[in-house]
């Protein structure tokens, strides 16, 4: 994985996701609301029921251990879940397809199709911090910026049929909505690359190293216990393009909001 972050303040922030989702975005709201987007059948809006979350998860778990490498425990296997203990205090954000449903129980319900896990930097710090901290030092990073508010983005995933750009842009016009109701400023994550082998991905590292390295004063590294050099080959050796091409859509997406890269990856 690569720690990322995008940082600005709201009125900054807000004008590289419109840019990026092609949506207009309505005016920030005192209240939080649950529906914070539609696009035809699509709509986007925070989870606010368990079987809202749940769905979230078996989505989770058919894109990153059924179609993806991950090596589900045994308790995930049989749950057919992906769960983890920042469930329960995370917003998980969601694109549900009207004209899918499913039929639980008798009851009809639109299928998500998409979802993102955000947590709120007051939130994480009542509860032991972010995700992000079990791989990456951001202790430093975030006691640099004390006048910021910082939100984790994380286990993004859309359904294989929905990874289109409607879909995308819809998540993106949640997250921005999102992030103006709650007044956030930067957004910090982990997003991984296909595969383990950091000898494999060694023009995607290194060029993520010498092009989108984040300046100090927003640099973050990972733990140094599991600590992986980026820096695989000489800047003038990189095929940029090919680079470009080889890594994952979510990370260029993140690149064009305008992303930064930390120090060293986690495998």
């Amino acid at each position: 994985m690569n720690h990322l972050v995008s940082r600005g303040t709201v009125a900054n922030l807000l004008p590289k996701l419109r840019a990026y989702s092609g949506l207009r975005l309505p005016a920030a709201k005192s209240d939080f609301a649950q529906t914070l987007g539609r696009s035809g059948s699509l709509e986007v809006k925070v989870a606010r029921k368990a079987h809202e979350v749940r769905s979230a998860q078996r989505l989770r778990y058919n894109v990153f251990y059924k179609e993806m490498s991950a090596i589900p425990a045994a308790a995930t296997l049989i749950a057919r879940r992906d769960v983890d203990a920042f469930d329960t205090i995370c917003d998980h954000l969601n694109v549900v397809d009207h004209d899918w449903p499913r039929i639980v129980f008798g009851l009809t319900r639109p299928r998500v199709v998409g979802t993102y896990r955000l947590l709120r930097q007051e939130i994480a710090a009542e509860h032991g911090g972010f995700y992000t901290q079990s791989e990456f030092d951001i202790a430093a990073l975030i006691a640099r910026h004390p006048q910021l508010r910082f939100l984790e983005l994380g286990r993004s995933c859309v359904l294989p049929p929905y990874r289109n750009k409607r879909t995308v842009e819809l998540l993106w016009h949640g997250i921005s909505n999102y992030v103006a109701q709650h007044r956030l400023d930067v957004l910090i994550g982990c997003a991984s690359l296909e595969g383990t082998n950091p000898d494999k991905l060694a023009t995607q590292l290194s060029f993520l190293h010498h092009f989108a390295r984040a300046p100090e004063q927003w640099r973050a590294s990972a733990l140094p216990s599991r600590y992986v050099e980026m820096n695989r080959m000489p800047k003038d050796a990189i095929d940029a393009k090919l680079a470009l091409r080889e890594l994952p859509p979510l990370v260029k997406g993140y690149l064009r909001l305008g992303a930064y890269i930390g120090d060293g990856a986690v495998v």
